[in-house]
C-alpha cells in the first residue's frame, strides 16, 4: 500500500469531489459544504494533481465529470460513507435530525407509498429534508455514485436485478397485477380471457434498467406478443390514455387502487400466469454505515400491511 501517496489525500479532498459529481457546480459544492467557492477550486486542483485526472471539463456553463471521474464516484461514495459511520456511531434520533433524505422512484410508486414518505417527513424526521426524485434521471447508478439514498420500484420478481453486488434489493410488498381499461370498453363488462386480452392494443411502461418481465415473456412462448400501441414511462400517463381510447393497460394492483387516475377504470384479473410481482427497496451496501440511511430503509422495510 502506498502510505505516502495516501497521506496527500484527505477527506475533505474526496468530500468536494463527491458533491461536485453531484452538482456539477463550484457554486453549489460551496453552499452545501459551507466554504467558499475559490476554496472548493482549490481543493479541486490539489486532487488533479494527485490523481493526475482533470475530473471536470467545461462545456458552455456547465462542468461535466471526465470518464475517470465518473469511474471513481462508486469508490468515492463507498469511502465517504464508511468514514461517516465511523463518525457517527451513536443511535440515531429521527426527531432531532437535520440532514436530508434522497429516493428515487416512478410517480405512481410514490403514490403507494405516499403515507410512509408523509409520517417519515412530518412525524418521525420533522426537520430532516427530503427530495424524491424521477426513477427515470436517477436510476441504479445514481445509487451507486451517492446521488441517491434508495429507489422503491414495482418489477417482476423474476427479473433479475443489476449486475452490482453493491446494490441491496428487498421485497417490502407483495402485489398483483390487473388489467385495466375504460369503462366504456367492449370487455368492461364480460370475464377477460387471453384471446379477448391479445386481440386489443395496449399501453406498455418502458424500464431501459429492468429486463423483459417475465409475463412479457411467457405470453411469446405460450401464445403471442402483445400489440402494444404505446408505451410511457408512467402508470399516471397511461391510466390517462386508458380513459380516452380502447387499449389495455397491465399495472400493479396496488396503484390502481389508490391511484386518482385510475378511478373509473375497470380492473380484471390477468387471464394467463405473469409469475410473482412487487414492490422492492433498493440501496447501496455502503450507505448501511449511516445510521441515519439504515433507519431511513427501516421505515420502509416493515412487515406488510394495507397502507
Amino acid at each position: 500500500m502506498d502510505y505516502l501517496h495516501l497521506s496527500r489525500v484527505s477527506l475533505k479532498h474526496l468530500t468536494v469531489l463527491h458533491v461536485m459529481l453531484n452538482t456539477h457546480s463550484v457554486t453549489q459544492t460551496a453552499e452545501q459544504l459551507y466554504v467558499t467557492p475559490s476554496s472548493v477550486s482549490k481543493t479541486l486542483s490539489q486532487l488533479r494533481e494527485i490523481i493526475d485526472d482533470e475530473l471536470f471539463y467545461r462545456d458552455g456553463t456547465k462542468l461535466i465529470p471526465t470518464p475517470f471521474a465518473h469511474q471513481i464516484a462508486p469508490t468515492v461514495h463507498a469511502i465517504l460513507s464508511s468514514m461517516n459511520g465511523l463518525l457517527h456511531q451513536k443511535s440515531f434520533v429521527p426527531e432531532t435530525y437535520q440532514g436530508s433524505f434522497t429516493l428515487s422512484m416512478r410517480e405512481s410508486t410514490f403514490e403507494v407509498f405516499s403515507p410512509t414518505i408523509s409520517q417519515i417527513t412530518t412525524q418521525l424526521a420533522p426537520n430532516a429534508a427530503l427530495k424524491v426524485y424521477s426513477k427515470q434521471q436517477f436510476g441504479f447508478d445514481s445509487l451507486l455514485s451517492g446521488k441517491v439514498n434508495a429507489i422503491i420500484l414495482p418489477h417482476d420478481i423474476s427479473q433479475p436485478p443489476t449486475e452490482s453486488k453493491e446494490l441491496v434489493w428487498k421485497t417490502i410488498l407483495s402485489d398483483e397485477m390487473v388489467c385495466l381499461m375504460g369503462a366504456e370498453h367492449p370487455l368492461a363488462n364480460t370475464a377477460l380471457t387471453i384471446e379477448d386480452y391479445l386481440s386489443y392494443k395496449h399501453i406498455g411502461i418502458f424500464d431501459n434498467e429492468l429486463s423483459q418481465p417475465f409475463f412479457e415473456q411467457n405470453l411469446v412462448q405460450c401464445h403471442k406478443p402483445r400489440d402494444v400501441a404505446i408505451s410511457v414511462a408512467d402508470f399516471g400517463s397511461a391510466a390517462v390514455l386508458c380513459h380516452q381510447t380502447p387499449y389495455l393497460f397491465t399495472c400493479s394492483k396496488l396503484w390502481s387502487q389508490k391511484a386518482l387516475q385510475a378511478k373509473g377504470l375497470i380492473a380484471k384479473p390477468l387471464p394467463f400466469d405473469y409469475g410473482k410481482v412487487a414492490y422492492s427497496l433498493v440501496w447501496n451496501r455502503p450507505n448501511m454505515n449511516d445510521q441515519a440511511m439504515k433507519w431511513l430503509c427501516d421505515q420502509f422495510i416493515t412487515p406488510e400491511k394495507p397502507f
